[in-house]
């Protein structure tokens, strides 16, 4: 049985040094763990999944399946850098599954943010059921938790991972970062090669735009917000934000306001900034953004992005306002 108590001697994974060491003693574990078989591996495109991913294709190669289900509320360009990465560059054996229409089909009219989560949530184990059961020979599930995940959820980490795998599928779990950070993953998955724009990637919500596309969520809306929210990271890698604030974002609410385009009336959705820094996630801060910088975002969305004619800039802290809007 595989130990979920970090040993208190444990040193924190800070140097190449350290992690070129821990990847090497998980590579030895991970092949005596699941010898010939082959390991199953839902990945996301997050910090986790993505370095885990990159750790057993370095132990086990062509054994590991990888999984991608794009739902379409991903963020711009994130499934293509996650086929750029694992299939192209790592040769990675991976199934890439565009159900776009499914989820959107499934979420159209539907406003509740508890109830679009739940969908999300669900068609992503049911897809992923439907990939798992086309696959044979297939004895371990590959997961990216970690040690925080356990500390918080006493092990069990049904909310970002696979949960609900039919009985009759039955696999063991091969976690092989459950005892570290996410600081600590992260310096492994650069000693991995894996590309900084994946490492350093900030929180980004299991739901993914389906959450900042505030109530019934449309098309043209959420085309909107991917749009937008690649010029609001565009931006912050540009000024040297990105490495000083905790987690960034565009929400889209659904409603309406009339502005002026082409010397005509013009109505269009407001685009909202959400910039906070945290050390816990319980509570956050905003970041103070150089008026010049806002002004620079704000031009490009409304000249950029067809369907928003506002930005805003919210400045909430958490309390009282959530990180996310839903």
């Amino acid at each position: 049985m595989l130990s979920n108590k970090r040993p208190d001697n444990m040193e924190r994974i800070t140097t190449q040094a350290l992690a070129d060491a821990f990847i090497e003693e998980q590579v030895k574990e991970v092949r005596a763990q699941v010898g010939d078989k082959k390991v199953l591996l839902a990945l996301s495109g997050g910090v986790d999944s993505s370095v885990v991913a990159a750790l057993l294709i370095k132990a086990i190669g062509k054994q590991l399946v990888c999984v991608h289900v794009n739902h379409g509320l991903m963020r711009k360009g994130e499934s293509e850098q996650v086929i750029e990465v694992f299939r192209n560059q790592l040769d990675a054996n991976l199934i890439y599954i565009d159900a776009t229409d499914r989820f959107l089909d499934k979420l159209a009219g539907v406003a509740e943010p508890e109830k679009k989560r739940k969908i999300i949530g669900g068609e992503f184990i049911e897809v992923f059921n439907e990939e798992a059961r086309k696959l044979e020979n297939i004895e371990f599930l590959a997961q990216g938790t970690i040690y925080p995940d356990i500390l918080e959820s006493d092990g069990v980490k049904a909310h970002h991972n696979v949960g609900g795998l039919p009985e009759d599928m039955h696999f063991e779990l091969v976690e092989p970062v459950r005892l570290l950070y996410k600081d600590e993953v992260r310096v492994v998955g650069k000693a991995l090669g894996l590309p900084a724009s994946m490492v350093d990637r900030q929180p980004f919500p299991g739901p993914g735009l389906g959450v900042r596309c505030l109530g019934a969520i449309t098309r043209d809306r959420l085309h909107a917000l991917r749009e937008a929210d690649a010029i609001l990271r565009e931006e912050f890698d540009n000024c040297g934000l990105a490495t000083k604030v905790w987690q960034y974002f565009i929400a889209v609410p659904d409603m309406k306001s009339v502005g002026v385009k082409d010397n005509k009336r013009y109505e269009g959705w407001p685009a909202i900034i959400r910039a906070v820094n945290t050390t816990d996630a319980m509570t956050a801060t905003i970041e103070e953004i150089p008026y010049t910088v806002l002004h620079k975002i704000t031009d490009r969305i409304t000249h950029e992005v067809e369907g928003i004619n506002r930005v805003l800039f919210d400045l909430t802290p958490k309390p009282i306002g959530t990180i996310e809007w839903e």
